[in-house]
């Protein structure tokens, strides 16, 4: 399959991919991937419970194809200075990952909930930093406008979604 294929084919094909938000239960997560999986020089997963975040997987139908939404954090934070992320955070109680998701999305670059249409969730990641992240895939329809919370996102870009799945493209360090 192409990743520049039809926009309905690349659709389906990156929905078959994920877990449906209609099966999701917390209590029955299947396989989690981790930093400790790349370097035993993380804390591992098993050395106490993290902390649930979800972060939002933003695609964008562009001209080129789609793209991805991502950020480059503000340079004034404690914690992941400066770093390329997606839009997200820590879970509330009772919260579903993609409610986290979508709120993180509105909170840090102002993408209103309604212009997201959720399809799926990703493998969640446990961070070397004590998070368990839930990957939350979204499309995101035309006529959003994005504004970086200052305090919290220095710069809001798109990359295309192929250049992302791209095995050449992929840099372990």
């Amino acid at each position: 399959m192409s990743l520049r294929g039809g926009r309905g084919d690349l659709r389906d094909w990156i929905g078959q991919h994920l877990d449906p938000l209609e099966t999701y239960a917390e209590s029955e997560a299947g396989p989690v991937r981790s930093d400790f999986d790349l370097s035993r020089a993380y804390p591992n997963p098993e050395d106490g419970p993290p902390t649930p975040a979800a972060v939002l997987i933003g695609l964008v139908q562009r001209d080129h194809g789609l793209s991805v939404i991502l950020t480059r954090r503000s340079d004034t934070l404690r914690r992941h200075t400066g770093q390329i992320a997606l839009p997200g955070g820590r879970r509330d109680p009772g919260e579903t990952p993609w409610a986290t998701a979508l709120r993180e999305a509105h909170e840090e670059i102002g993408l209103e909930p309604h212009y997201v249409s959720p399809v799926g969730l990703s493998t969640p990641y446990r961070t070397g930093t004590g998070y368990l992240i839930t990957p939350v895939v979204g499309f995101v329809r035309h006529g959003f406008s994005l504004t970086p919370n200052p305090d919290e996102v220095a710069e809001i870009f798109e990359t295309p979604f192929g250049f992302l799945m791209d095995p050449a493209n992929l840099e372990e360090h």
